[in-house]
């Protein structure tokens, strides 16, 4: 599995660190199932419980959190640490213990009485034992404990995987979920690559794994081996599309607003804007004007995230060089703006009608860089994200509702938010996750809770039914046969 180091980070991959990790992980693999073996089917109130210890975790640790966001990233706003990676993990626990009981109830299936008689069938959720989840670095604590939320709530134990890219942060979150959980309810391994493709491999009973898709392939790949299930939440070039008349301040403002969010380091960021070509000019205006009015000197402030690596940032300069070079139009979006070194902090900028053959055209951006794509007709908008890949997100605004409807039906993506952006990952009870190269499964809300669960069909039979018509010898059969036949 080809997870790439971070040359940023601590000294963990050296063989003898990774090989008492990776023992540790199975110490404690093991002592999860056991623990699992003996408490199969926690109680409501145990799992609120849970759920209740993980909220006030989260907010004793909430100004370290935020340090520890600030170190990983070079540059990272405590206003968004405490938003994000603490009260919205929190607010997402809060909505599962709220309609948990619902959730645990069996749900009724329908029989046909003519052949099962008096008998009964229901789905009855049920534990599906020790979850693993894998983190990515952009966000260390909501990608960890949120998903964990569904986990908890359906009755497993979790290991979790931090990404080596935020030293900082794993260290945090071992020692918080450490002081807070005995860890043969909740662990976390702490290492490097080699820790990383042991985790993946371990014979789970389930495996979420939030990253790009070269990576996804090989967490899938590995899981494959011991049949595992596997929720995989990928990202993509997620794009946004002004219908004929709506480049606005308010739209305009919810695509470039949003990039300002970890500085466009996340998986439902606008990968790009679609724009019709009369508008062109009016987007590009109130990009500049948005920017301007509400974020002066934005690279140069507390609010700007910090690109993660040295190595990241190098790649983002690249594609601004290679558009450049190609005398694309590049726009600066901040009067001044500079690139700093040392926190990582990167103005942000549009490329204009960029050619195809661009690397920020055919790649994932993942930074503070917005291609604006032009089209004539809407047929060539759609006709455009459909020649992409499946996106994880879908951000269509307009005014006209048939429009609007005919874009959704007309494309497929994980998850749509209309006039406005990531709004459908951020919901507590909205399901969340992609669809083909952007991903599979879900989590969040009673999604998550049904996706790490095992939804068992139970029948249970009850009297006056036809079931022996299945048995040899057949010809009493005859008679059920013709009378299906002579109902069609």
């Amino acid at each position: 599995m080809s997870i790439p180091m971070n040359p940023r980070a601590p000294a963990v991959a050296a063989n003898a660190d990774d090989d008492a990790a990776i023992a540790a992980l199975r110490n404690a693999f093991e002592a999860q199932r056991a623990a699992f073996s003996s408490d199969r089917a926690p109680s409501l109130d145990e799992r609120r419980r849970r759920l209740g210890a993980l909220c006030t975790m989260l907010l004793t640790y909430r100004e370290r959190i935020a340090g520890a966001l600030i170190r990983d990233f070079g540059s990272h706003p405590v206003p968004a640490s405490d938003l994000i990676e603490v009260l919205g993990v929190v607010g997402r626990a809060q909505y599962a213990m709220e309609h948990l009981a619902a959730w645990m109830q069996p749900q009724p299936r329908d029989i046909d009485p003519a052949m099962l008689g008096t008998a009964t069938a229901m789905v009855r959720p049920q534990p599906k034992g020790v979850v693993g989840n894998i983190v990515p670095w952009n966000f260390p604590f909501d990608l960890a404990l949120g998903p964990m939320i569904d986990m908890l709530a359906a009755g497993n134990r979790v290991m979790i995987k931090p990404s080596d890219y935020t030293p900082a942060c794993a260290a945090l979150l071992h020692e918080m979920v450490a002081a807070t959980f005995d860890p043969s309810l909740v662990y976390v391994a702490v290492g490097g690559v080699e820790l990383a493709r042991a985790f993946a491999a371990m014979p789970w009973d389930h495996l979420l794994y939030t990253g790009n898709a070269a990576i996804g392939r090989d967490v899938m790949t590995a899981a494959a081996a011991n049949l595992t299930p596997v929720t995989l939440e990928l990202g993509g070039k997620c794009p946004a599309l002004f219908t004929p008349g709506s480049v606005t301040a308010t739209n305009v403002e919810s695509v470039i607003g949003t990039k300002t969010i970890k500085n466009g380091q996340m998986c439902v960021s606008v990968d790009y804007a679609l724009v019709h070509r009369g508008e062109v000019a009016a987007f590009v205006d109130e990009a500049m004007s948005y920017m301007r009015d509400n974020a002066p000197g934005y690279s140069r402030s507390a609010d700007c995230t910090g690109i993660i690596s040295t190595r990241h940032l190098e790649r983002l300069e690249a594609m601004l060089t290679e558009a450049v070079d190609r005398g694309e139009r590049v726009v600066a979006l901040e009067h001044d703006g500079r690139i700093d070194r040392e926190t990582r902090r990167m103005p942000m900028y549009l490329v204009v009608d960029p050619s195809p053959d661009l690397r920020l055209a055919r790649e994932e951006v993942f930074g503070p860089i917005l291609p604006v794509l032009v089209y004539d007709e809407l047929d060539e908008a759609i006709d455009r994200i459909n020649a992409d890949e499946r996106p994880l997100g879908l951000y269509v605004f307009g005014d006209s509702p048939d429009e609007i409807e005919r874009v959704i039906a007309e494309t497929t993506s994980g998850g749509v938010s209309v006039n406005a952006c990531a709004l459908q990952a951020s919901l507590p009870s909205l399901g969340f996750g992609g669809v083909g190269a952007s991903g599979m499964g879900r989590h969040h809300g009673v999604d998550g809770f049904r996706e790490f669960s095992n939804q068992r069909g139970v029948v249970t039979r009850g009297s006056g039914d036809l079931i022996a018509s299945f048995y040899a010898p057949y010809a009493k059969a005859e008679g059920l046969v013709a009378a299906v036949l002579g109902g069609m």
